[in-house]
């Protein structure tokens, strides 16, 4: 399977809209908060804001990573599509665009911790859910470029 990816367009906003508002409907532990009209504002946000990569695959946009410099706010592939490498490429570009990224994912979710240790990232701490909008416990994860290390404030 061949993934193009690429900087996200005004256009993409409805299908990465649809692949958001697809996991939050359909996985069972997320609360129901937004609308899909609402869902796919909030991507054309993201997406305004230059944070956003598309994955497409065959013409069609499967999956994407929303970036605001190091902190990724959301990587989502497309029901059907997981376990295909979309993500895995995705979080590749990402990674090699960066000295160091983080994330935060809810404790719920243990595909997604699988998902992200696998590729490097290390636990940094947990909340409580007061921290976000679903109320939900989850953890905080970072990843450092072993090529690039990060220059701390006593380096």
């Amino acid at each position: 399977m061949s993934v193009e990816l690429r900087a996200a367009r005004s256009t993409d906003a409805g299908a990465i809209g649809n692949i958001l508002h697809a996991f939050n409907r359909d996985t069972a532990w997320m609360p129901d908060l937004h609308s899909a009209a609402e869902t796919l504002s909030f991507c054309g946000t993201m997406i305004d804001r230059g944070w956003v990569t598309v994955a497409v695959v065959g013409g069609v946009v499967r999956g994407f990573i929303a970036r605001d410099g190091a902190e990724i706010c959301s990587l989502y592939v497309a029901q059907g599509d997981t376990g295909q490498g979309i993500g895995r490429d995705l979080l590749e570009a990402a990674k090699r665009d960066a000295a160091r990224l983080e994330l935060r994912t809810f404790v719920a979710n243990t595909g997604a911790q699988r998902f992200y240790q696998r590729h490097g990232f290390v636990e940094a701490g947990r909340g409580d859910g007061q921290g976000n909008d679903e109320n939900l416990p989850d953890i905080a994860y970072v990843w450092e470029s072993k090529d690039h290390p990060v220059k701390g404030p006593n380096t």
